[in-house]
């Protein structure tokens, strides 16, 4: 029986603990799709990363251009085309052990090649694709019912929250690489409040063919956060992601986009979240024309081996 090097590490962090803890196995080569379904199910954190050479593409590989990696991405139940903090961990990792030097590398993804720059006090900078914003009309063409109402009753917050921000902060869905339907709120503690119906967040996310619902508001815990956010992903598996890499780079292409901003668009923009579920961390985004990047810090908090049994050793029975 075969075994692979696992590590859970908390990426967007500064401390272990903390963060949004991604699975990582750091050599995946020869692994099915099957055993890293079921590799990523017991190691039950919200993404799981693998590892291959870039020529180890795999169904579903996009990219014009040579790589130096490819990585796949798993949670407990689907493979999903894009993970930004199982990237950021996966990086940080291969950093902090000496396995990579700081500077840029190229890597594979199902959604194309994106560019990752690890600087030299291990933080970790991926670029997403360029973004596409969709803001929402509830009442314009097309018969959309995605009010307040409806939003605030998935959610779980008063829809008053919504609406008192709606004005200038449209909903829409905006993507980097992964879609997410972006939902402005006025207060931190409304957001806190927040009690989402996770059948009704489903259902949302799938009729915008959205990964899920990002809920902001401006109303942030530290003074130097641009805001806090919250993620719920229902729809692949995810009830409460703690710390988003693929939103905050879709909310900082959002926020351009609907000029959130006074003045010139700042060049940073902290994202602070996962606070209220005991997994405080943040992102920090820069958007520059077509460009965004997303970056943070990773520690490994588990370095282990996971048995593998071969394929043939399977005892599911198929009706």
């Amino acid at each position: 029986m075969e075994t692979r090097r696992t590590l859970l590490v908390d990426a967007f962090a500064d401390e272990p603990l903390a963060g949004n803890v991604a699975g990582v196995v750091p050599d995946a080569a020869g692994l099915s799709d099957d055993r890293m379904g079921r590799i990523a199910a017991e190691i039950g954190a919200s993404e799981t990363a693998f590892l291959f050479d870039a020529d180890e593409a795999g169904d579903g590989a996009k990219g014009a251009n040579d790589a130096d990696d490819r990585l796949r991405y798993f949670t407990p139940s689907t493979e999903v085309d894009l993970c930004g903090h199982a990237t950021i961990a996966t990086y940080g990792a291969l950093f902090a052990e000496g396995a990579i030097n700081a500077g840029d590398r190229t890597l594979r993804t199902n959604v194309g090649d994106l560019e990752i720059t690890v600087d030299d006090d291990g933080t970790v900078w991926m670029r997403q694709n360029p973004p596409t914003v969709d803001v929402i009309d509830p009442g314009g063409e097309g018969g959309s019912d995605l009010d307040a109402d409806r939003l605030g009753d998935a959610l779980g917050i008063d829809p008053a929250a919504l609406r008192d921000v709606g004005a200038d902060l449209p909903v829409a869905v905006a993507s980097t690489g992964l879609p997410w339907l972006v939902v402005p709120v006025n207060f931190l503690e409304r957001l806190g409040e927040a009690e989402p119906d996770m059948a009704a967040i489903e259902a949302i996310s799938e009729t915008y063919d959205a990964a899920g619902v990002y809920a902001f508001t401006f109303d942030a815990i530290g003074a130097e956060s641009t805001l806090h956010g919250r993620a719920f992903a229902p729809a692949v598996g995810v009830p409460e992601d703690p710390v988003t890499g693929t939103a905050s780079g879709a909310v900082g292409a959002y926020l351009r986009e609907v000029g959130a901003f006074d003045g010139d668009f700042p060049d940073e923009l902290r994202f602070e979240q996962g606070h209220f579920i005991d997994r405080p961390g943040h992102v920090r985004v820069r958007v520059s024309g077509d460009e965004v990047r997303v970056g943070g810090w990773a520690m490994v908090s588990m370095d282990g081996e996971l048995r593998v049994p071969a394929e043939d050793d399977d005892e599911i029975i198929e009706a």
